[in-house]
C-alpha cells in the first residue's frame, strides 16, 4: 500500500536536508582557485599601499590614492572565508601580510641603491616610495586586525546559519572588519599623507569607513555571485572543515 501525502514516512528525509542546509561546509585550500584569489589579494594590498602615499581630495572629502583598490581586498577576503573557512582565511591574511612587508623592504633597497649619473628620478622615487614603509605598517596593522575580525564574524555566522543568510554574513562581517581596519590605518597613516588636524582626521576616518563599507555593500550581489561560482566549481566544497 502506498503512503498518503500526509504519511510521516515521506517526511523522514527532510531532517537530514535541513541539517545539511544549516551546517557550515567549506572547500579545501589546496585548490588552484584558492591560490589565484590569494595572489590577487596580495597584489591589491601592495598596490593600495603605494597609492595610499598620495593624499586625495574630492571637494570636502579627504582620502588617499589607494581608496578604489582596498575594498577589493575585503571582497576577496569574504570569498576566502565563505568558501574555504577561517583557517584558510588566516593563512591568506598572514601570507599577504608578509608579501606586503617584503615589497616595502624591496622599495627601501631600490631607494638606497646608488643612482646612476644620468638618472634624475631619485627625488621623485624617494617621495613616492619612501613613506611606503609607514603606510605599509598602517595598512598591515589595519589589514591584520580588520581581515581577521571580518573572517571570524563571517565564519561564526555561517556556523550558526549554514548556507542560508549569505548576504547578512557579508554585510555584518564587513561592518566590523572595515571599522577596525579604517581606524587603525588612519591613526598611523594620517601624518604620512599630511593630515594634522582633528577635524581632518575625523573626516579621513569617517569617509574611509563609509566609503569602503558602501562599496562592499554595493558589490554584495557580485560578491554573492562570485562565491556561488566558486562553490559550484570546487570539487571539495562540503568536504573540508573550517
Amino acid at each position: 500500500m502506498h503512503a498518503s501525502s500526509g504519511d510521516p514516512v515521506n517526511t523522514l528525509p527532510a531532517k537530514p536536508r535541513e541539517q545539511r542546509a544549516r551546517q557550515a561546509v567549506y572547500a579545501s585550500a589546496g585548490s588552484p582557485y584558492f591560490s589565484a584569489v590569494l595572489a590577487l589579494m596580495a597584489v591589491v594590498v601592495i598596490l593600495s599601499n603605494i597609492g595610499a602615499t598620495k593624499g586625495v581630495t574630492f571637494g570636502p572629502i579627504i582620502t588617499d590614492g589607494g581608496f578604489f583598490l582596498f575594498p577589493l581586498a575585503y571582497i576577496l577576503g569574504d570569498v576566502v572565508s565563505e568558501v574555504y573557512g577561517f583557517k584558510a582565511a588566516r593563512r591568506s591574511i598572514i601570507i599577504t601580510f608578509l608579501l606586503a612587508a617584503f615589497a616595502s623592504f624591496c622599495f627601501w633597497v631600490i631607494i638606497e641603491l646608488p643612482a646612476a649619473d644620468w638618472y634624475n628620478g631619485q627625488a621623485a622615487l624617494e617621495q613616492t616610495l619612501g613613506p611606503v614603509w609607514q603606510i605599509v605598517a598602517a595598512s598591515l596593522c589595519g589589514f591584520l586586525v580588520g581581515q581577521t575580525l571580518n573572517s571570524y564574524v563571517l565564519v561564526r555566522m555561517k556556523e550558526r546559519f549554514g548556507e542560508k543568510g549569505l548576504v547578512g554574513r557579508l554585510m555584518g562581517s564587513t561592518g566590523v572588519g572595515e571599522f577596525a581596519d579604517t581606524l587603525i590605518f588612519c591613526s598611523i597613516a594620517a601624518s604620512v599623507i599630511g593630515i594634522s588636524t582633528v577635524p581632518d582626521f575625523v573626516n579621513y576616518v569617517l569617509v574611509g569607513f563609509v566609503y569602503k563599507t558602501a562599496v562592499e555593500f554595493l558589490f554584495v550581489p557580485i560578491t554573492t555571485l562570485v562565491i556561488r561560482w566558486f562553490k559550484r566549481r570546487e570539487p571539495t566544497y562540503g568536504v573540508a572543515s573550517a
